[in-house]
C-alpha cells in the first residue's frame, strides 16, 4: 500500500476530552493472521472514555500500564485494504466489522480512532448487509456485551472478580427489568430479552419511554419519577447496564433464585444482602469474538435487532463526541464517521 501516514486521534496525557488530538500517524502494517481494514466508522464506548482519564475508578494495583501517545477506540466498521500472511478467510474488497482487541487492548492496544487499523482475523466478520458503516460500527462492543451476558458468554476466560463461572438464565416467559435502557448495552439487552420471549420492564427516563415502548419493552418506569426498586418485585433477572455501587438496590426487585447481572460490577456491596435473598449476582468481560459477531450479522440482517444512534461526528471531532458521551441520557449509540482523503 503507497499511503504511509493517516490521520487518528492520539492523547499525550489522561485527561478529559481536551487531550484528544487529531494528527498524523504511521499507517500500521498487518502481521500474521491480521487484516488492514480502511476504517469507514468507530463506535465509542465506556472504555474509550476509562482509557482517556486513566481509569482513575480503578485503584492504583488494577491501574493498567500505558505508553503515550496512545489511541483509543475498539469499534470499526469498514473495507479490508491488505492481508497478513495465512489470513485465508477474508479476502481484500470485504466489508467488516470489529472489536478490535479487547480486553486485551484495553490500555491502547486497540487503536481504532484512525483512518486504519490492523485488526485479528478472528475478531472480524463480515459487516451486516442491511447496515451502513455507522450503524454497524455501533454495535460490536455494545451487543457482544449484551449477548455475552445474556445469551451465551462464548469464553471460558474466569472473571477475577467472582469465584464463579458466569452463567446467562433462561429467559422465555421470565421477566427482566434492564436498567440504563436506552443507552448501547441496554437499547440491546432490550431487544434480545424480547427475542428470547420474556417480559422486559425498561428502565430510564422519560424522554425515551416512546423509543424503549417501540423496541418491545413491555413496561416503562421513568426513574425521575418512581424507583423501580420500590415499584417492581419478583422479577427474574435484573440487567443493571448502568450498574457500579448503586447496583445493590435492585436486589430487592427479585425473587428469590433470581439474578442480578451488574454490567459494570465494580463497586458492588450487596453480596451478604444477596445471599441472603437467595439471589445469584453475576457479571462477565465482553470479549472479541468474529464468530459471535458473524451470529449476531444475520440477526441484525433479519430485523431481530435493531441499531439506534444518539449522534454522530467527525473523527477530528472526537472531543466533541466525548463530552456528548459525559453528558449522559445518550440514546443508543455515538459514532464517529471516518471520511475518505484524496
Amino acid at each position: 500500500m503507497s499511503i504511509k501516514v493517516m490521520k487518528a486521534v492520539q492523547q499525550y496525557a489522561f485527561g478529559g476530552p481536551e487531550v484528544l488530538r487529531y494528527e498524523d500517524v504511521p499507517v500500521p502494517q498487518p502481521q500474521p493472521h491480521e487484516v488492514l481494514v480502511r476504517v469507514h466508522a468507530v463506535g465509542l464506548n465506556p472504555p474509550d472514555s476509562y482509557l482517556r482519564d486513566g481509569y482513575k475508578m480503578l485503584p492504583p494495583e488494577w491501574q493498567p500500564k500505558v505508553a503515550f501517545p496512545l489511541i483509543l477506540g475498539t469499534d470499526i466498521a469498514g473495507v479490508i485494504i491488505a492481508l497478513g500472511d495465512n489470513v485465508r478467510d477474508f479476502a481484500v474488497g470485504d466489508e467488516v466489522y470489529s472489536m478490535v482487541r479487547f480486553p486485551d487492548g484495553a490500555a491502547g492496544g486497540s487503536r481504532a480512532y484512525a483512518e486504519y487499523v490492523s485488526v485479528p482475523a478472528t475478531e472480524i466478520a463480515h459487516k451486516p448487509r442491511s447496515l451502513d458503516a455507522i450503524h454497524a460500527a455501533a454495535v460490536p462492543m455494545s451487543l457482544l456485551t449484551a449477548w455475552q451476558f445474556m445469551i451465551e458468554q462464548g469464553h471460558e476466560v474466569q472473571n477475577p472478580l467472582q469465584a464463579h463461572r458466569h452463567e446467562p438464565v433462561p429467559l422465555a416467559g421470565k421477566t427482566v427489568l434492564i436498567n440504563g435502557a436506552a443507552g448501547g448495552v441496554g437499547h440491546f439487552a432490550v431487544q434480545l430479552a424480547k427475542w428470547q420471549g420474556a417480559y422486559v420492564i425498561a428502565v430510564g427516563s422519560g424522554k425515551h419511554e416512546a423509543f424503549l415502548l417501540n423496541l418491545g419493552a413491555d413496561e416503562f418506569i421513568d426513574y425521575t419519577k418512581r424507583s423501580a426498586e420500590d415499584w417492581v418485585r419478583n422479577a427474574d433477572l435484573v440487567i443493571d447496564a448502568v450498574g457500579g455501587p448503586s447496583a445493590d438496590r435492585f436486589l430487592r426487585t427479585l425473587r428469590r433464585g433470581g439474578a442480578l447481572f451488574p454490567i459494570f460490577p465494580l463497586g458492588f456491596s450487596g453480596a451478604e444482602e444477596a445471599r441472603q435473598r437467595g439471589v445469584t449476582v453475576s457479571a462477565t468481560q465482553v470479549r472479541s469474538s468474529g464468530a459471535q459477531l458473524s451470529q449476531l450479522a444475520d440477526l441484525l440482517d433479519s430485523g431481530v435487532i435493531r441499531v439506534a444512534i444518539d449522534s454522530t461526528f467527525p473523527l477530528e471531532h472526537a472531543q466533541q463526541a466525548h463530552e456528548r458521551a459525559a453528558a449522559g441520557h445518550v440514546q443508543g449509540k455515538i459514532v464517529l464517521s471516518v471520511c475518505e482523503r484524496e
